[in-house]
């Protein structure tokens, strides 16, 4: 029976991640009333606050040079219409990627990562792509990478992303990187985390998602930094008309409240900060229970997902039944009672035995529950919070005991007799 690898990525509608800062809400409300439409591409106020933000990060940035959109996906859509020719992607990758480059029209392959982290490739398997996708008569013109990458929680070092930076704009690529994460490190002092924008700024776009350490899913905006080059001036020209042509511009009450997170206020710096310890300290948890059952992680540095590999417990899990991330997804998903999406949403080859793990629902499920992680000094401490681990522990050690799998499972969304319930 062949397998449908194209539905949506598995997705929680009713989790709108960590409460909103009151300080947020009400730079919101104040903009409630605002009948002009926000322009196309950012107001002034929020592109000056988007070069003060870009700024204390060590990148110098003009607001002429900066464009905003209601989300990551209608601005990365927009510049790899404006930017043209073939894209490079990492395996895996965040998996909105590569159907957006499907949407603009540009064909997309994967390079491998390297082992010590992902969101970006390996340099040497970079030229061996971009040379067999010349070979085969494409024109690789964009390098898609992400520093601190979702799905594997990882940053990459300094050194690997210098050789991958110089490889692709010898090769003449365009980098686009994707820092939708970079302010969620979980170790800040002992990370360090540079912007291929400061190795190569004629050469890269900045592409950041707000929804990553600063704004509700449910208030989308994003950013794009262009180079103050006339080949940036002229590509940020044409993401603007492509997004003047889509009526994709900011609604005036998120723009506001964006405005005030970019300009970076305690209570704003505080709960970024907040936000990273305990991220860091969940994903630690559970990066030590799937490494006691044998399954390979990187150890999480960033964001709030890990990606497992299960292949070395393919055994015990093919006596269950589960031997591809088709599977592994749905078995996950239905036993741990939330959207757990396998590799194949992400690059990897479906025969693999990969999932992503998101942290989030970890800290609880309403807002007072994730406000008490917040503000415990040991979020594991946390009763809910350690219950919910327990839980992921438990689940995954019953997983992968070999045996059969218990019947009445099928191939259903329901919890019956599954060895996760």
């Amino acid at each position: 029976m062949q397998r449908e690898l194209t539905a949506p990525t598995p997705a929680d509608p009713e989790d709108g991640g960590l409460p909103v800062l009151p300080e947020l809400t009400a730079r919101f409300a104040g903009a409630a009333g605002r009948t002009a439409p926000e322009p196309v591409g950012g107001g002034p106020a929020l592109r000056t606050a988007a070069c003060g933000y870009w700024e204390r990060r060590g990148l110098w940035t003009d607001p002429e040079h900066v464009a905003a959109a209601p989300g990551g996906q209608p601005l990365l859509l927009s510049l790899l219409a404006a930017a043209g020719g073939d894209v490079l992607l990492t395996r895996p990758c965040a998996s909105w990627y590569a159907p957006l480059a499907r949407l603009a029209g540009r064909p997309a392959y994967h390079a491998p990562v390297p082992a010590e982290c992902g969101g970006v490739p390996d340099p040497f398997a970079l030229l061996e792509t971009v040379r067999r996708v010349r070979a085969e008569g494409g024109e690789p013109r964009v390098l898609l990478l992400s520093v601190a990458d979702d799905p594997t929680g990882t940053t990459a070092p300094p050194e690997l992303l210098h050789e991958v930076c110089e490889a692709a704009v010898a090769e003449g690529m365009l980098i686009v990187s994707d820092e939708t994460w970079r302010d969620t490190v979980h170790h800040p002092h002992g990370t360090v985390l540079l912007s291929p924008a400061e190795m190569c700024p004629e050469d890269v776009v900045v592409l950041t998602d707000l929804a990553g350490a600063f704004t509700p899913p449910g208030w989308p905006a994003a950013l794009a930094r262009f180079p103050a080059t006339e080949r940036g001036v002229e590509l940020r020209a044409r993401v603007l008309s492509t997004l003047d042509a889509l009526r994709a511009a900011l609604l005036p009450p998120v723009a506001a409240a964006a405005a005030h997170a970019l300009d970076e206020p305690e209570p704003v710096r505080e709960r970024t900060a907040a936000a990273a310890r305990v991220h860091g300290a969940v994903a630690a948890a559970v990066y030590r229970a799937l490494t006691a059952v044998g399954a390979l992680c990187r150890p999480p540095q960033a964001g709030r997902q890990l990606y497992a590999d299960l292949d070395e417990l393919r055994g015990d899990l093919a006596a269950r039944g589960i031997t591809d991330s088709v599977e592994l997804e749905r078995e996950l998903t239905r036993g741990l009672r939330r959207p757990v999406p396998g590799g194949h949403r992400f690059g990897d080859a479906p025969h693999t035995l990969r999932v992503r793990l998101s942290t989030l629902p970890l800290l609880g499920a309403g807002d007072q529950a994730r406000l008490a992680a917040l503000a415990a000094a040991d979020p594991l401490r946390v009763p809910h919070v350690a219950e919910a681990l327990t839980a992921f522990d438990t689940a995954f050690r019953e997983l992968t005991q070999a045996g059969p799998r218990p019947t009445g499972t099928g191939t259903g969304t329901g919890t019956e007799g599954s060895p996760l319930s």
